[in-house]
């Protein structure tokens, strides 16, 4: 008798398919809202649900596993049982539920990022208090529920007569049980083997088209378990000593000195011209704007009046590039001048987190009191830790007073309310006599776009136009106040983005997702002019150290973009999984295992092509990101206390 014949088999089978029809359902769905974007034909729309079914299998195997091994233990009198069936009835009534729900949380996830579930669906399901409380406040989420229950409920009565003919079915003798359920194991075996991230498409290519054949629960185990990639094993490496010399032909500048002794070691002594300059900092770090928001940059909306007036009256950078898409990966990027390297942040590396010649313990070295002020919960993203950890002491949404705050959400306080806190903590350094180094975040202009009333006229909660606007809103409203401080004069006032509003696109790093703002102002001592060169984040903390004329040594894989304004940019740009290095014109971009292309013309027609570390570009980008791994890994990165290790020019 075939295995169809029996309860065991045939109910699993009915409860397995009905989630492939949910699968099957969604990729339709995804598909028929982005098909522009998809630009699939015939061919490419048969491949893309073929390989979808592949992974939608290759799920289902791993989810039949505990459902199977309790079939195969459950005694003959219990399954016959009419306990056992209402509560099989029950169960299934829960798994259609649950089906409907991974459907509806993949449209949300879609919606928000323009991908299945990844690396940063496991983030949010660590941040379940932020991350529950912004969709709450984003969507109908509790008539969503009521609906997807009542679904669930007809869905189940539905079927009710084919699963009690299950139920009423042979059972299946423990023989044949066993030899199912190890052949169940085998196949997990291969999936495990064969089937990964990117089966069977490898790396390149239309990314939607690739997304759209993925399975979002699938993605989201995989990510979980690649958290952290180690990159010699993933990537394409070079000698030490090659990559070690093209590193440091990067980072190299007239006023350096190298100090390390291991090719991939880049540490320096830097010596900036002129004498020491103890001006206050004021570095506001604005949560997801995109450059293209900004009125000056073509935008008609007229969402930025303050910013496009600031321009004219700083040092502005236009043509600067976010190294990641993630706030972590920015504040990683300004705070310790890192490439993205493989997996997580170095923020959220939880153990390893600390003890790094950051920013701010340049500057607390120097007798400046450097604080983190974080709109929400520092433990969101493990930046208290990290931030504690670098030479920063931390205000954030747990510190603040309750009637200090005139606007909470999901992800904190108001931006207006994050200024006053700035503006009460230069006040108090100042009469202290001692300077200050503010380190900003922003949260206002994330999801779900609320804000305090009456402040401009888009209602709060309508969409990122308004959270747009209400972000330069506060940012004037906060320039205005800071010009009647008697710190004003001696303060330099920065304002960059973490990363841009949305990432996804056609390929798998679109460099002008990239594109971020970045304003140095300081009206009694900084010349306003724009700076059109290639910049990234990663240039933003030895540009202010060299600003305040500090001899300093340097693990920072940036350069001070004032020293040599001539010299080509470049900007090393990633997410968890890729890595690349663009160069004003064309993109490299290195994958796990080793792959290794390139974009030619990546910000017009973008043409991918295959490579290999002959490419000069490449043999760059492989420097940068194989540099930076190894030297995290090693130890290199680590704070020198003065006491050790003397002044930056060696004395």
């Amino acid at each position: 008798m075939p295995f169809s014949r029996y309860a065991q088999p045939r109910f699993l089978t009915l409860v397995l398919a009905c989630w492939l029809l949910v699968f099957f359902a969604v990729r339709g769905i995804l598909l028929a809202t982005h098909f522009a974007e998809a630009d699939a034909g015939f061919l490419a729309i048969l491949r893309l649900f073929a390989v979808g079914t592949v992974y939608d299998l290759a799920f289902l195997v791993y989810a039949a596993l505990p459902l199977a091994l309790y079939l195969l233990l459950c005694p003959e009198r219990l399954w016959r049982s009419r306990g056992h069936r209402a509560f099989l009835l029950v169960l299934t009534g829960i798994g259609f539920f649950a089906m409907l729900f991974v459907a509806a949380a993949e449209w949300l996830f879609w919606d928000e990022f323009g991908v299945r579930f990844n690396f940063i669906a496991v983030d949010y399901l660590v941040y379940s208090k932020e991350v529950v409380d912004n969709i709450v406040e984003s969507y109908p989420v509790y008539r969503l529920l009521g609906v997807l229950a009542i679904v669930a409920g007809v869905a189940t009565l539905a079927l009710k007569r084919q699963l009690i003919a299950s139920f009423d079915a042979p059972s299946l003798p423990r023989r044949q049980a066993l030899l199912g359920f190890a052949g169940l194991l085998l196949a997990a075996g291969l999936n495990l083997a064969v089937v990964g991230q990117s089966f069977p498409h490898g790396e390149g290519g239309n990314v939607y088209q690739r997304e759209l054949a993925s399975n979002g629960p699938f993605q989201f185990f995989a990510a979980f378990r690649n958290n952290e990639l180690d990159y010699r094993q993933f990537y394409a490496t070079l000698p030490d000593a090659e990559a070690g010399a093209l590193l440091r032909a990067e980072v190299a500048e007239p006023n350096a000195r190298f100090l390390g002794d291991h090719p991939l070691d880049i540490r320096r002594a830097i010596d900036n011209p002129g004498p020491e300059r103890r001006h206050n900092i004021v570095l506001v770090t604005i949560e997801s704007l995109s450059a293209k928001y900004l009125g000056s940059f073509g935008d008609q909306r007229g969402l930025t009046p303050n910013l496009d007036r600031l321009r004219g009256e700083s040092l502005f950078f236009s043509n600067f590039r976010a190294t990641g898409t993630r706030t972590d990966r920015g504040l990683e990027a300004i705070t310790l001048s890192m490439p993205p390297t493989p997996g997580r942040s170095i923020v959220k590396r939880q153990g390893r987190e600390s003890g790094y010649a950051s920013l701010g313990q340049q500057l607390t070295a120097r007798g400046y009191d450097s604080v983190f002020v974080y709109g929400g919960r520092g433990y969101f993203d493990n930046m208290n830790a990290f931030f504690s950890g670098n030479g920063y002491r931390i205000v954030d949404q747990s510190s603040v007073p309750e009637n200090e705050m005139s606007f909470q959400n999901a992800w904190g306080m108001a931006d207006e309310d994050i200024y006053r806190q700035a503006l009460k903590i230069g006040d108090q350094d100042h009469a202290a006599g001692k300077p200050f180094f503010l380190q900003l975040m922003t949260t206002s202009n994330h999801r779900p776009y609320t804000y305090p009333d009456g402040r401009i006229d888009i209602p709060s909660g309508d969409g990122r136009e308004g959270a747009v606007k209400y972000t330069d809103h506060a940012i004037g409203q906060f320039l205005e106040q800071a010009r009647s401080k008697p710190w004003f004069a001696d303060t330099i006032f920065v304002f960059v983005a973490d990363h841009t509003a949305g990432s996804a696109g056609y390929e798998d790093l679109p460099v002008a997702n990239y594109h971020i703002p970045l304003f140095i102002y300081a009206p009694g001592f900084i010349k306003p002019r724009e700076m059109t060169g290639l910049a990234s984040q990663i240039d933003l903390a030895p540009t202010l150290l060299g600003l305040l004329g500090i001899d300093y040594e340097s693990t920072f894989y940036g350069r001070n973009l004032l020293l040599d304004p001539q010299r080509p940019g470049r900007a090393v740009i990633g997410n968890y999984q890729h890595l690349g290095l663009f160069d004003g014109k064309d993109l490299a971009i290195l994958s796990p295992r080793r792959g290794m292309r390139r974009h030619d013309d990546a910000l017009g027609e973008s043409q991918e092509s295959r490579s290999n570390a002959d490419d000069p570009l490449l043999r760059r980008d492989i420097a940068y990101y194989q540099g930076a791994s190894h030297a995290f890994r090693n130890g290199l990165l680590a704070w020198r206390p003065l006491s050790t290790a003397g002044d930056a020019t060696g004395r």
